[in-house]
Formats: structure tokens, sequence, C-alpha cells
């Protein structure tokens, strides 16, 4: 049995709590939030649970073995760097950091101490993520050619980072886990429309070596919530909507076909191909849930997990050069190659 122990019961910490009581290898030990009111909570609900309104005593208590982290961005460095510290494993809550370097000391440290680090990047443990990820190793797409994403709602404007650290995060995460490579450069535009607030609205466009482009619009003023993926094949395409209460992946054998010669393209001819539509099953088990088993087997055997350091590193690198994109108005950013963000391990 893990004894856990929880930093932060605001929006998502009740969601870990719940998961962490009902995955088996699994224990909630103490929960630790700045609000005596939501502690509160903790102890209606879960009376066993130890709580405090200082983070410390969970990082002190020797009967937990693991922290889970649920706080605002800015504080998940000193908080898991802590942890670890003290020898804890650490589950923390996305984006991984505030900076690139901030997560390389955390890998660092995490590897150094022979502990667990995963980044709660909970779409990639998705059933329908998954499933996509299945198909495109399995190669009936063909050749990846472009990933296209939507996610926009309206709300919940965040106070300590704007619409891309907040909404495109997922996207990243989920481009990291499905595509065979990573990016090598980055544009992105974006406006605030509140005063002293962040950017609520941005454009991102994101280039391979390979001839692939992703593009992921978000935005937090749109009068409607809408989360639809394209992933674009040489052979076959998906759709993803993850509003859809079923069927929220589709395969659909369409495509083109070009013939002519390379000499003389103005001669090329485009065929289209329309066959069937599919629609997988799709595993419907929790997320979360999926995710903590995942941590709590990474931890019993050592293993890299799927969201570990590295991948939550690498969605950091291009968080930040989309946000030095847009303060620029757009300026192509290229992402250098590092050791660390080279690693894509077993993401």
């Amino acid at each position: 049995m893990i004894n856990v122990g929880v930093i932060g019961y605001g929006y998502w910490g009740p969601n870990l709590v719940r998961n962490l009581f009902e995955v088996s290898e699994t224990n909630v030990v103490a929960v630790s939030d700045m609000r005596q009111d939501r502690l509160e909570q903790v102890k209606s609900r879960y009376p066993s649970v130890e709580v405090s309104t200082d983070f410390r005593h969970l990082l002190n208590n020797p009967k937990i073995d693991a922290i889970a982290i649920a706080t605002p961005v800015h504080t998940h460095y000193d908080l898991a760097l802590q942890a670890l510290q003290r020898g804890k494993h650490v589950m923390v809550e996305k984006p991984m950091t505030s900076t690139s370097e901030q997560a390389i000391h955390l890998i660092d440290e995490a590897t150094r101490r022979n502990l667990t680090l995963l980044v709660d990047h909970t779409f990639v443990y998705t059933g329908a993520v998954r499933k996509i990820k299945t198909i495109a190793d399995s190669g009936v797409l063909g050749d990846i050619l472009y990933y296209d994403s939507t996610r926009i709602n309206l709300g919940l404007f965040q106070r300590d980072v704007d619409v891309i650290w907040d909404l495109a995060v997922h996207d990243l995460a989920i481009m990291d886990y499905i595509l065979p490579s990573a990016p090598t450069a980055v544009a992105a535009t974006g406006i605030n429309h509140v005063f002293g607030g962040t950017e609520n609205l941005a454009y991102i466009t994101m280039f391979f070596d390979e001839n692939v482009i992703a593009h992921v619009n978000v935005n937090w003023l749109s009068p409607v919530k809408v989360r639809r993926t394209l992933v674009g094949g040489s052979k076959q395409m998906i759709v993803y909507d993850d509003m859809e209460p079923s069927e929220k992946v589709k395969v659909y054998d369409k495509g083109i076909t070009v013939n002519g010669s390379a000499d003389s393209l103005y001669k090329a001819l485009v065929g289209y191909r329309s066959g069937d539509m599919f629609a997988p099953q799709l595993d419907v088990s929790e997320a979360l849930k999926v995710e903590i088993q995942h941590f709590a087997e990474c931890i019993r055997t050592g293993a890299e997990p799927i969201t570990g350091g590295q991948a939550g590193l690498r969605v950091v690198r291009i968080l930040e050069s989309a946000s030095l994109s847009m303060k620029q108005r757009g300026k192509l950013v290229h992402l250098a190659p590092s050791a660390h963000a080279l690693n894509r391990g077993a993401a």
C-alpha cells in the first residue's frame, strides 16, 4: 500500500483524493490546503484523513510515501522539489513547472534519489487518447500529416497562467504521446481582452522536421465549449470529439491520391478517396484512476511513467516557446534540442 499526501484541495484536489481512495494500491493519509473550509470538507467526507493548513506537515510525515500536488502552477517547482528532497515520490498537476530549467532540476533530483516523478497529463490516460495512440502506432493511418485541435469555452479565467498554459497544455501532452517526433519550431499569436489579465485567446502553430504541422486554437471567450481534434494521416484520418457522449473517436478511410510526375506538377491530378468510417470501442475507465494505478505501478517497479518528467519537460519547453512567440506577435521560435528533451523515453 502506497500512502499518499495531497497538497491542494481546490478544483482538482477532490478528484485526486476520491480516486486515490478508489485505487486499491493507494491510501490517502493527509490533505493540506490553505483554506480551512476546504479542509472541513475533507474531514466531513473522509474522517480518517489528517488535515493541515501547513503542507510541511505532510512532507515531514514518515508514513507518507508519495505527494500529489494540485496547486497553482507557480508553486509546483518548490513543492515538488521539497517533496523529492524528503524522499517522497511525486505526482504533480500540469503544467509540470513554470520554466524548463525548473523541470530539468526536478528530473535530476528524482533520478538522483531513484524516485518516481509523474506529471498529471490526464488526457493521455483517457480511453480515447490511448486508442488513438494504438491506431497511430499500428500504421493504418499511414504517415501522420497534421494535428489540428480546437479547445475553447467560456472561462474559467486563470490568474497565474494564460490560456496557452491552461488549455493548450492538454493538446501538447496528447501530441507528445501520439506523434513519433517533437516539434522543432513554434509560432503563436494571442490577445488579452481583460485589463490586468493574461492572454485569453491564442493560436499556436508547430512545425516538425518531417512534413508534419500542428495547430491548436485555445479560447476562454467562446460562447460554446468545443473539444475537437483532427489527426490526419496519408491513409486514414481520425476525428476525436471529447464532447461526444459516445463514439468520441471516429476513424475515416478518406484521403487523396496524386497522379502525375514530380517534374510536371501542373499536370498532377488529385483524386479523392472516400471509404468507410468506424468508431472503435473505448475503455470507459476514469482517466485519473488509470493514471493513479500507473503511478503506483511505476513506484513499485521503478519504471519511467508514460507522462514522467521528460514528457513534462518537453511540454513546458513548447509552452515557453509559444509564450515567447506570442509576446513577439507570432515570431517563429526554434526549439533547440536538449539532452533531456531528446529522450522521449516511454512516451
